[in-house]
């Protein structure tokens, strides 16, 4: 009769065998995924687990499990929003800065800050602390300014980078990199520094004009002198060929001299030559020069007697 009885309820044992199995491993095991890093405790004794899978451990008070994520987070916090700071020469602007950090050593990490939230309510107090110092460090015109080559932002974050690096050390944490969520100008003295940059700007204007004038004057004073160089050496190559022309025309009017109806008789060729070119139909005086010379040939023929 027993028998019977134990395996009419077999079912309902073995349903409670497997929920009492499924309970001893929750309560003596946990899960630890690969993104993350766990710290047990011993009676308040810490150990570092990396290796994911399922592990053993003591059931509370014994042991407690504490997970912390070992990925890359990013961080901005109160440091995050834009929050007044000063420049080294004393101009208030507005700037907002963020953190990407990850946890190095689950152990240090957990027995300075225990938990996550407490760990970046203090690196928000660095963070604050490293951007003052950092903006602090530089003029207004390093921060703000049209000219993108006299921004001074790489080494700002370079220095906020290597403070909080500095800070951060002994604490289990690594910060990977620093960035600039924004930076303003309070309405307060936006306008003296639009003012201040339309005057800079105004400034360099009036120095690339007044250079470009000065330039301009040069320039115009060069093509000056080089014209006159020019004018003064064809003047002189002028005088030189009227001079040889003259020296050639002499010349020919020493012959001239020597025999002056010849050189009438020449001239008188010339320009009759010249105006008889072209077929030309002229009706003249014949005793108008140089047409006196057809004269002088007509007359010539009358008066020599023909040869028979």
């Amino acid at each position: 009769m027993a028998k019977k009885e134990f395996f009419k309820h077999w079912p309902t044992m073995l349903l409670g065998l497997v929920v009492a199995a499924i309970l001893l491993v929750a309560v003596f095991s946990y899960q630890l995924d690969q993104s993350e890093v766990a710290v047990v405790t011993t009676f308040g004794r810490p150990a570092v687990v990396t290796e994911p899978g399922l592990h053993f451990c003591w059931p509370y008070p014994f042991q407690k499990i504490y997970r912390f994520d070992k990925r890359i987070r990013c961080f901005d916090g109160g440091a995050g929003k834009l929050e007044e700071t000063s420049t080294a020469d004393q101009h208030n602007i507005l700037v907002g800065i963020y953190v990407t950090y990850r946890i190095a050593d689950a152990e240090k990490f957990f027995t300075t800050f225990n938990t996550v939230p407490n760990a970046e309510s203090q690196l928000n107090s660095w963070m604050r602390s490293a951007k003052n110092a950092a903006f602090g460090s530089f003029c207004f015109n390093e921060i703000i300014n049209p000219d993108a080559k006299a921004l001074k932002f790489q080494t700002i974050r370079q220095a906020i980078l290597n403070d909080l690096r500095q800070r951060t050390a002994n604490y289990g944490i690594v910060i990977d990199a620093v960035g600039i969520n924004a930076v303003q100008v309070p309405r307060t003295i936006s306008e003296k520094v639009f003012a201040r940059m339309i005057a800079e700007r105004k400034r360099i204007a009036d120095k690339n004009i007044a250079e470009g004038e000065s330039e301009a004057r040069q320039i115009r004073i060069k093509a000056d002198s080089l014209r006159t160089i020019v004018l003064a050496n064809a003047d002189a190559q002028a005088k030189e060929i009227r001079a040889k022309g003259d020296a050639e025309a002499a010349v020919y009017y020493a012959k001239f001299k020597e025999n002056p109806e010849l050189a009438l008789f020449l001239r008188q060729l010339d320009s009759l030559r010249t105006i008889l070119k072209g077929r030309t139909t002229l009706i003249l005086d014949t005793d108008t020069a140089p047409f006196t010379l057809l004269k002088q040939e007509t007359e010539r023929k009358i008066t020599t007697p023909v040869k028979k």
